[in-house]
């Protein structure tokens, strides 16, 4: 089978990927063996690939926003059968034993193996998933339409909630890339009014057509102070711009993985129990959760897509910011 196999890091611009020859994938007790058909192209795979993001193992095959059908199933397996359709998201397994599992906290556990950084993801032809951690995905997304919703889809979705904006409530994006564009239409179908600031006018323009009250730049300030901001650009100053908008008492949730030095800021700006919250990981409760109301609302992607041949493409388009939305590699 075919993989796209990350061994030594660098510039998007520099191809880090290469496209392998692999023998195929044969799952273990409790797996799926899934034929990939899109996986998405996420910045954390981005950041892996260029060295912002520590590698947890390399080689590694990228990719945690996978659409595939089963095409075996392991030992014990009980709930899928072949030819099923499966998602596989960041979350690839966790122990549920520990103290944060018990808790029903398994985005924060200790021993935690994710998709595309732990194990080798969906960026090939074939993939193994823990059978717990594939996700069904709602009839009515196609492959290409589904890949979005299950990184950018899903921690946007715990983004809105790690921010604790309420219906009817005046929200702050700052940033406008595949995450934003799920939470926004989510945010917008609670009744809430959305201010996004973002440094491309397209961007702008997009935002204002799915709902957003007012866009602006960075540097621009909102024109009423927000109860609540997610900030999904992976920049230190976006956050202290966010929070500068901020009424007393509301949250920033840092939807981001990596993110450069935040400025210094005066105290002022977080006085009156204004927050900063990071967003790390979600649970399997969030995307079944998130999968049900995007098929409910119903969510929709943009997209652009890519032959699997064509990874460092895509990663370099979304490195220089040419990507509208998300973008999609597409095996066979």
């Amino acid at each position: 089978m075919r993989a796209a196999v990350l061994r030594r890091r660098g510039p998007a611009g520099e191809e880090p990927l290469a496209i392998e020859e692999r023998p195929e994938p044969r799952p273990g007790p409790g797996e799926l063996l899934l034929r990939v058909a899109a996986c998405g192209v996420c910045r954390t795979d981005l950041q892996l690939a260029e060295g912002d993001l520590p590698a947890r193992r390399l080689p590694i095959v990228p990719g945690h926003q996978a659409v595939g059908r089963v095409e075996a199933l392991g030992a014990g397996v009980t709930g899928w059968t072949r030819g099923d359709r499966a998602g596989v998201a960041w979350l690839g397994w966790t122990c549920g034993e520990c103290r944060f599992c018990r808790k029903g906290r398994e985005n924060l556990c200790e021993r935690a193996a994710f998709t595309g950084w732990d194990k080798d993801g969906g960026y090939a032809d074939l993939m193994t998933v823990d059978a717990g951690f594939a996700l069904p995905l709602p009839p009515g997304f196609d492959d290409l339409q589904a890949a979005p919703l299950l990184c950018g889809g899903v921690i946007g979705y715990r983004s809105l909630k790690i921010c604790g904006i309420e219906p009817g409530g005046r929200l702050g994006l700052y940033g406008f890339g595949a995450s934003a564009l799920c939470a926004i239409q989510v945010a917008v179908h609670q009744g809430c009014e959305v201010f996004v600031a973002t440094r491309s006018a397209a961007e702008r323009e997009r935002a204002r057509a799915l709902g957003a009250v007012w866009a602006g730049a960075y540097d621009e300030r909102p024109p009423a102070p927000l109860d609540a901001a997610i900030t999904f650009a992976p920049v230190g100053s976006v956050v202290v711009a966010a929070l500068q908008a901020l009424d007393r008492g509301g949250t920033v949730a840092i939807n981001a993985i990596h993110l450069d030095r935040v400025p210094e800021f005066d105290y002022d700006l977080l006085w009156l129990e204004r927050q900063i919250r990071s967003v790390a990981n979600f649970t399997r409760a969030d995307a079944r959760e998130f999968l049900a109301l995007a098929a409910e609302i119903p969510v929709r992607t943009e997209f652009e897509s890519h032959p699997l041949t064509e990874v460092n493409t895509a990663l370099a388009r979304l490195a220089a910011g040419q990507v509208g939305g998300a973008a999609v590699l597409v095996s066979g």
